[in-house]
């Protein structure tokens, strides 16, 4: 699973979660002659959470200005084996550090739903839900349910610190901001009214969101609560950015799951509630600054090939040959515009240019091992301005590697990583 992540504001949005280019200075790692990567052998094996004031930067849940890394589905001791949890890598200034890390496992950091603990902990959205300077953690779980009435609120909130992510406690969802008896799930942040707190949206049921005003109370209950809002799909999907520019979080809602039909949503003083862009069928969605219009664009991916509706809301088309159906949007050179980051049975990244997507200008990033490779995140975890591309190859129930790709000016993405690991790791902090 790909973690969709939203910014602190709509300022972050724009500049970390939806191009993912943070916006600070630094000197790139891989532009020093004779860099080597910095692997998981070489790390301590485990080393203390650095301690941080408080900060504006993506999912940076210790607030200490570098950004973190999310691992959920962590490859186990021994195959048929429970759900280890949710891992985290600490950033440094240097990029992440594999030494620095957090076990999130539900026997010890869930909160319990009628005395039970859940079996299953899945990260689902991050963003400083508080106001404090932290990134927090939303997640789901699978609470005890007998099939009678609205199931229980299968989400819970872990709030950052100084010293990392803290034990999660319940998201209150008001009984007037849900509708029918489907669980509320699908969580997507972002600023949809504009006040400078982040809000949550959940998918409710027939054509409903359930909207949550933030900031949100240490115990997990929002603001405020509306009524269900009308939406023209049943999934809301992040992260959240203000396509328009009008200073308002706005979010694409899919028709259902698979491929399908997605519209954008578009936020206002009242939230979400206006229908913008309805775009083509397809699998996965990414919106970025693929050219120099002045709204943002989208791709939608389908099998074998992605299909580019550019400078919304106007209808102009194009296709994409040979990129796959999950993509990413991230700004790898620094130059102000996004690239394409498709990934199927190739991992592919297509450069933004001020005509927009380049298929005669991309990267095959095809890295040499056996099993399936897959985008964990895109974002600039080590501080230098351009965004950094996180992949997972997976090779089996009890074996992966991790490694992070630097953003590159002129080949967008360096071939040598600047970090590998593996979620193995997490293993022996349990």
């Amino acid at each position: 699973m790909r973690l969709r992540r939203s910014g602190t504001g709509t300022t972050a949005a724009l500049c970390g979660a939806l191009l993912l280019a943070a916006c600070g200075p630094g000197t790139h790692p891989d532009a020093a002659p004779g860099h080597t990567p910095v692997r998981i052998a070489d790390a301590p094996a485990k080393l203390p959470v650095p301690l941080g004031k408080g900060s504006k930067v993506a999912d940076d849940f210790n607030g200490d200005g570098h950004r973190d890394l999310v691992l959920d589905d962590l490859v186990k001791a021994h195959a048929h084996t429970d759900d280890a949890g949710i891992g985290v890598v600490y950033g440094s200034a240097h990029g992440l550090a594999p030494g620095a890390r957090q076990l999130l496992s539900p026997a010890r950091y869930a909160a319990r739903t009628k005395g039970q603990l859940p079996a299953l902990f899945d990260a689902e959205a991050s963003c400083d839900l508080d106001r404090d300077g932290f990134t927090d953690l939303v997640v789901s779980t699978d609470p005890p349910y007998d099939g009678q009435g609205q199931p229980p609120v299968p989400l819970q909130i872990l709030f950052g610190s100084a010293t990392g992510l803290t034990r999660a406690v319940h998201l209150t969802v008001p009984a007037r901001a849900r509708f029918g008896d489907d669980w509320p799930d699908q969580p997507v942040c972002g600023d949809f009214d504009g006040d400078g707190a982040n809000d949550l949206v959940l998918h409710a049921s027939a054509g409903r969101l359930t909207y949550l005003r933030g900031p949100f109370s240490r115990k997990g209950a929002p603001r405020a609560a509306t009524d269900p809002l009308p939406s023209p799909g049943e999934l809301p999907t992040g992260p959240a950015a203000d396509v328009n520019r009008d200073g308002y979080d706005d979010l694409v809602v899919r028709a259902a799951e698979g491929t399908g039909k997605a519209s954008v949503v578009l936020g206002g003083p009242d939230g979400p509630t206006r229908t913008g862009t309805t775009l083509p069928s397809g699998i996965d969605v990414a919106l970025g600054r693929f050219g120099r219009g002045a709204a943002l664009d989208a791709a939608v991916g389908g099998m074998g090939e992605t299909s580019l509706r550019y400078d919304l809301p106007t209808p102009t088309r194009a296709t994409l040959a040979s990129a796959g159906s999950m993509l990413d949007a991230a700004d790898f050179d620094g130059d102000g515009l996004s690239e394409l980051v498709s990934s199927g049975s190739r991992l592919r990244v297509f450069r933004g240019r001020t005509t927009g997507l380049s298929a005669s200008d991309v990267v095959i990033l095809d890295p040499k091992a056996r099993g399936t490779t897959r985008v964990l995140s895109v974002g600039d975890f080590d501080g230098d301005g351009r965004a950094d591309l996180a992949v997972r190859t997976y090779l089996g129930e009890t074996k992966d590697t991790v490694a992070v790709y630097p953003g590159a000016r002129k080949t967008l993405v360096s071939r040598k990583p600047a970090v590998t690991f593996s979620s193995s790791e997490f293993l022996t902090d349990d």
